[in-house]
This record gives C-alpha cells, structure tokens and sequence, in this order.
C-alpha cells in the first residue's frame, strides 16, 4: 500500500520462555515447525510488503541469528546495547520510515483465523483507514486492555505518530496508544480468530497444539519410530521413546524409553516443562 510500511519487532530477549530462549532468539522459535519471525512475515508479506523497501524488522538479542534468517527479505536494523523497546525500535528506524504511516507486528504473536488465510486476517487494519486514527488488532478480553479487548500483536499509525519517537527505551502503550485514547484516536479492531503471545512455556506449547488441531505433525527428515499423540516434531530429530502433547525442535532426541509429555524437549537433554 502506497505511503505504508511495515515493521515486524523481533528485538526482544523472551526472558520468560527460558531456557528455550538462551541460545535461540525468541523470534525464531518454532510454531508448527516454522519460527514465529517467518509467520508475521508471510502474513505482512501477503499484503504487499515483501521488500527491503517497504518491510523491516528490528533485532537486539541474538541479532545476528535475525539477521541471517531474514536475508534479503527485509531490512534489518539491529539495535545495539539492551532492547529499545516497541517505539524505541521506530524510533530507531525513524530515518527509513521516513514520515509513513506504520504497520507494526510483534513477531512474537500467534495469529490463526478460520475466516481468512494468513495476511488477509489483519488486512481490516488498513481497509478505509482515515490516516489519523490509531488502529489496533485486538481479541476480547480478558485482559481488557482497551475496551472490551486486549491487544493482538498488530498495530497500524500514521507517520505523524512516529516521528517523535526517538531511539532510547519506551514502549509504544505509553508513547502512542494510551494518548490517542485520550484523544479519542484509538480504534481497536476485532480480529476474528485465536492470538497467542507465545510468552511462557505453556503458552507456547498452546500454539504449538493449536497450530496442529488434529492428530500430529512430523517435518521431512525426521526420524519416528515411537508413539506420539498430539505432538510437532522438527527436522532432524528423533523420536523412539513417546511424545504426547509435546513439542520436539529440530535435531531433538527423545531415545527409547523416554516419554515426554507437556513439554518442550531441545537436544538431548534439555526438557522444558509447559506449566
């Protein structure tokens, strides 16, 4: 869409999905076999932005991993020091933005919608969209964080609400939203399907489960020779033991023997509990 860009935040440390997060940055954990960062792109993708000139994604921890995974597919602006936070990291690529409106996606959020295919389902945010309003996707609550809603991982805002944001810490809540609704400039739009952050273990495996409604999903190259219920299983791992509602990352081993249930196993050794 023409004066619109895109921008997928993918800085954060995901401190409360460790230990699954100290080695791998939160953004590129998988969902149904594909990283959370390759979801949000596909669906901003599918509504045009698909470019270094009209799609970035901001990075911090781990950046270097971001980097490499997103390539040519957009620009990547890696922050340097702590996180800047969600308007921090505008403020950041305030240069590249360059006073258009915004569509910003947390690459942490789990989005799936029976009533469209990916991209499609947010794409109310910029129908009829007047330039002036603040639009957020939101789920109803609880929590209700604003209205009747709480927010779903995309937001849409006019350039004129980027300019001021500089790059040092804050957070778009504070920066953006809460005084657009205070200027009656707050629209928040329903979306008609499941969000998840994916912030913790349980939720994450939640995803995980929801991403596969029924039965379980193996990826090309795996190795299965036990039972599983309910279950994701990365490339390259091996399974001989039992995995019931439980995820398996690429190159996990669950031997023989073994059962993993509620949880995520990573390597050999590392089982994280989902509660």
């Amino acid at each position: 869409m023409r004066g619109v860009c895109a921008v997928i935040l993918a800085a954060g440390e995901g401190r409360r999905l460790r230990p699954l997060t100290e080695h791998v940055p939160k953004a590129l954990c998988p969902i149904g076999n594909v990283p959370l960062l390759d979801r949000a792109l596909q669906r901003v993708g599918a509504l045009g932005f698909d470019n270094p000139g009209n799609l970035a994604v901001n990075a911090c921890y781990l950046g270097g991993q971001v980097v490499a995974h997103v390539g040519g597919r957009a620009r990547v602006e890696v922050e340097p020091g702590d996180p800047l936070g969600t308007a921090g990291g505008l403020g950041n690529l305030r240069q590249w933005i360059d006073g258009r409106a915004v569509l910003v996606g947390n690459a942490d959020a789990y989005l799936h919608s029976t009533v469209h295919d990916a991209g499609a389902d947010i794409a109310a945010l910029l129908e009829d969209w007047d330039g002036a309003t603040v639009r957020l996707l939101g789920v109803p609550g609880p929590p209700k964080e604003f209205g009747a809603h709480r927010f779903a991982g995309f937001s849409l805002g006019g350039g004129g609400g980027v300019a001021p944001l500089k790059a040092e810490p804050a957070d778009l809540v504070r920066a953006v939203w809460r005084p657009a609704e205070r200027a009656a400039r707050l629209e928040v739009v329903e979306y008609p399907g499941t969000y998840l952050d994916t912030g913790t273990p349980a939720d994450y495996l939640r995803a995980n489960l929801h991403a596969v409604p029924d039965g379980s999903l193996v990826a090309a190259g795996a190795e299965v020779t036990g039972v599983l219920d309910r279950a994701v299983i990365g490339a390259g791992a091996v399974v001989a033991g039992s995995v019931t509602r439980g995820v398996v990352w690429p190159g996990g081993i669950v031997a023989a023997g073994e059962m993993l249930t509620d949880g995520i196993r990573v390597g050999r050794e590392l089982t994280v509990p989902a509660h």
